[in-house]
């Protein structure tokens, strides 16, 4: 187990899945693939790891539609135009600022 300074020891398996969560939400170029190795390595289910890669997509593509829904807000003003948010997009950016996310379509919990 890896120990920082501060004397706080952390599961390598936690560091891993972290890491590779952390690395798709990014979209590091690595793309997580060390990490999934070394998960696999330490025996973690395939579910799980289905489970925090679905969960870190969704994080990142979260991320993307709120970085263009406020792109495209600011570019026309909220006027109508080729770039403006659809109706749509500014209702579900509603319903995830009560909790700072939604689930994936998976059905998962980000927060």
């Amino acid at each position: 187990m890896d120990k920082p300074e501060d004397g706080v020891t952390l599961d390598p398996v936690l560091v891993a899945a972290v890491s590779l969560a952390a690395g798709i939400a990014s979209n590091h170029p690595a793309m997580g693939q060390c990490q999934l190795g070394r998960l696999r390595s330490q025996n973690m289910d395939e579910a799980s790891l289905a489970a925090i890669v679905e969960i870190a997509r969704h994080i990142r593509d979260e991320a993307a539609e709120k970085l263009d829904f406020t792109f495209d807000e600011k570019a026309h003003g909220g006027a109508d135009g080729p770039l403006a948010p659809s109706a749509g997009d500014g209702a579900q950016n509603a319903q995830e600022e009560t909790c700072g996310c939604s689930p994936t379509p998976g059905g998962l919990k980000c927060c």
